[in-house]
């Protein structure tokens, strides 16, 4: 089955129906582009999908592979979604390290290498408040991908970041593929979904269509 199957999903907010009747399947071992406008509700799209926010009307239905009944969201999942909150007066290491002692599947060393994978200096004294955009983006697909998520959910992923960094984030993302992860994601970029996107959707006036 999917690892997430969206079935004539809608969803409003007041008068603004950003969806209606959306259907999507996310499968195993691809990457999947999605595109739209500012303000198109990709964003939302991605809360639909993560359990974060609740359809109106339709049915989201996730493998039970992901799912544990003790907890909400789902279980191998890494998001990146408007960027997380961060405790701003404490290290990149510090606030990892308090995330991944939610789910105790790592240790520090862990951290450590996925933090060094994305650039980041793990011995750094400098505080999060302090980070550079590029730097907090970094941090933000750490996160994502420190315990070995197999499915990737990434609002756009390479904002902010230099050209060694997305390129290095592109074979990242491929090398996830080939090992039968799956990604998610938004760019801005068209050259990103070019070399990435196995299959590319659009939000076109509150429904998608499978362009690729």
């Amino acid at each position: 089955m999917p690892i997430v199957e969206l079935t004539d999903v809608s969803k409003s907010y007041g008068s603004n129906v950003l969806f209606q009747g959306v259907n999507l399947a996310i499968e195993d071992g691809r990457i999947y582009g999605l595109r739209g406008p500012n303000g198109s509700g990709k964003s939302v799209l991605f809360r639909l999908m993560t359990g974060f926010v609740l359809p109106d009307t339709g049915s989201i239905t996730i493998d039970p592979r992901y799912r544990d009944p003790r907890n909400t969201f789902p279980q191998e999942f890494g998001i990146v979604i408007d960027r997380p909150g961060y405790m701003a007066g404490r290290t990149g290491l510090d606030n990892l390290l308090s995330l991944a002692q939610i789910r105790g599947v790592i240790g520090e060393a862990e951290v450590r290498e996925a933090m060094r994978g994305f650039g980041l200096d793990p011995d750094s004294s400098t505080k999060v408040g302090r980070y550079s955009l590029g730097m907090k983006q970094k941090l933000s697909l750490v996160q994502a991908t420190m315990e070995g998520q197999r499915v990737l959910i990434l609002d756009e992923p390479f904002n902010a970041l230099d050209h060694s960094s997305s390129e290095a984030l592109r074979e990242r993302l491929a090398t996830h593929r080939e090992s039968g992860g799956t990604v998610v994601m938004t760019s801005h970029n068209e050259g990103d979904f070019a070399v990435l996107a196995d299959e590319i959707h659009e939000i076109d006036r509150g429904t998608l269509i499978h362009t690729r």
